[in-house]
């Protein structure tokens, strides 16, 4: 009987196997697929090189913001084949770490559950005093169009194995993997249009950053809000919409149809239906949120397998922590220690740090918002990215910062400031007694602080 068994080989699996082997070296890491994390091979990296070449060539083309003409013409022929290349480099990288790892260790297969101790792979049992099941998610499918339409619907997972850019895009979705890509691919080229299901789009629960970022991307973006495709065909090798929007029935043709609505759960593949029948809807699993446990048992679940934060470094995270509980079971510890930060690297970024508006306004906890426009700030306005702005929640009482949300640029590197600040528990005071170098983007956050202040200052 092993100490642990670790199943699957994504980045909450290998960080768990990498704190686990500290303490035991009896323990088994169980993968079924790719010995590399999505991270790596479909989601964060690659995403972020498209990305990368998207914004560049977007820059050269509006580099008249900044005083310089250019006719520069482009060709966007290799950008899909540096994508894979660069995303090989750190899926090769992931690789060689786990292949550095005792073969006793790892074992490929699908594992299922027999009992909670016990579970099968290719017709073997192995058991374990304890379990992290960290066996990840894959992209929400619509069968039916995904049996019309055969390879030319496409999710995140396939995305990037294109060989080249396509002409044409139609993105299902608007939450943060749809704008991501719709953004990039539109800015190399690609004629690209959004069919969102609601009028919302990123993470952005403030109402008027959201009303801004809809504003803005819209600009850039075809964003059909509260459409999504009636019926679709496959004519001519080409993927025909036929679609109701603003009352009128519209017919449009795409090359491809990336579904981008979201990830789903791994966890029904492990039978754990049979280590209870409660068990069998894996939507009402009963997983303390903070432990990660499965019920009393010493079954943990880490990363995107089933969390509302499917974020890398969360993942990274429970997967170290939750060692610890299955190392001294009973003996339970809560994994969920990190403040939140969120960040979709759409252009403007957004980003939330600590807790949304959305969440403050749900728990009627007594806040204020201060606000700042960064259409005027002056470093933004020097870098001809003057777009969007940034607000930060003050408890009123405390004085404390409980979170921001933030559509302007560079919010990726602005969020972790405040998440940092978050995390310490200082007031506002205190951050205002802190050092803002000009010119900054970061005083447009001093600008929202003291906007706060003001209010503070008047009750």
């Amino acid at each position: 009987m092993y100490d642990l068994i670790i199943i699957g080989a994504g980045t909450a699996g290998i960080s768990a196997y990498k704190a686990a082997v500290k303490y035991t070296q009896n323990i088994l890491v169980i993968n079924d697929g790719p010995w590399d994390t999505t991270c790596a091979r479909v989601g964060c990296m690659p995403s972020k090189i498209l990305i990368s070449s998207a914004n560049r060539m977007f820059d050269s083309q509006n580099i008249a913001q900044v005083g310089i003409s250019t006719e520069s013409s482009f060709d966007t022929t290799h950008v899909m084949s540096h994508v894979q290349a660069l995303r090989d480099h750190f899926t090769t990288a992931t690789t060689k770490d786990v292949q550095s790892w005792p073969k006793q260790h790892r074992l490929s297969g699908k594992a299922t559950f027999i009992n909670s101790n016990t579970v099968e792979v290719d017709g073997e049992h192995y058991q374990a005093k304890s379990f992290i099941l960290s066996v990840g998610s894959k992209p929400v499918v619509n069968q039916e169009w995904k049996d019309i339409l055969k390879e030319k619907f496409i999710t995140s997972d396939e995305i990037f194995e294109l060989k080249k850019l396509p002409s044409s895009l139609a993105v299902i979705g608007s939450g943060v993997i749809a704008i991501e890509l719709a953004q990039a691919f539109s800015r190399l080229g690609v004629k690209t249009t959004i069919f969102a299901r609601s009028k919302r789009i990123g993470i952005l629960s403030s109402p008027a950053l959201q009303a801004l970022a809809q504003q803005q991307l819209s600009k850039e973006l075809n964003i059909y809000f509260e459409t999504l495709p009636i019926s679709v065909n496959l004519i001519d090798r080409q993927v025909e919409l036929n679609f109701k929007h603003d009352g009128e029935q519209q017919t449009e043709r795409f090359d491809y149809l990336l579904n981008a609505t979201g990830r789903s759960s791994l966890l029904n593949a492990l039978n754990l239906d049979k280590i209870d029948s409660q068990f069998s809807d894996i939507k009402k699993l009963p997983i303390h949120p903070q432990t990660k446990q499965l019920v009393n048992l010493p079954i943990f679940i880490a990363g995107d397998a089933y969390t509302d934060t499917p974020l890398q470094h969360e993942a990274a995270n429970e997967g170290r922590k939750l060692v610890s509980n299955c190392l001294n079971y009973p003996k339970i510890e809560s994994v969920k220690n990190l403040t939140s930060l969120g960040i979709v690297f759409c252009s403007p970024e957004m980003a939330i740090a600590g807790q949304s508006y959305k969440q403050l306004y749900e728990q009627d906890i007594d806040f204020i918002t201060g606000f700042s426009s960064y259409e005027k700030q002056g470093r933004a306005l020097t870098l001809g990215k003057n777009i969007g702005g940034a607000e930060v929640y003050i408890d009123k009482k405390t004085r404390k910062l409980l979170g921001a949300e933030l559509f302007v640029n560079s919010a990726e590197h602005l969020a972790h400031l405040l998440c940092w600040m978050i995390q310490q528990e200082i007031t506002l005071d205190e951050i205002l007694e802190q050092p803002f170098y000009h010119p900054t983007l970061e005083e447009g956050l001093r600008s929202a602080l003291k906007h706060a202040r003001r209010q503070l200052s008047s009750i």
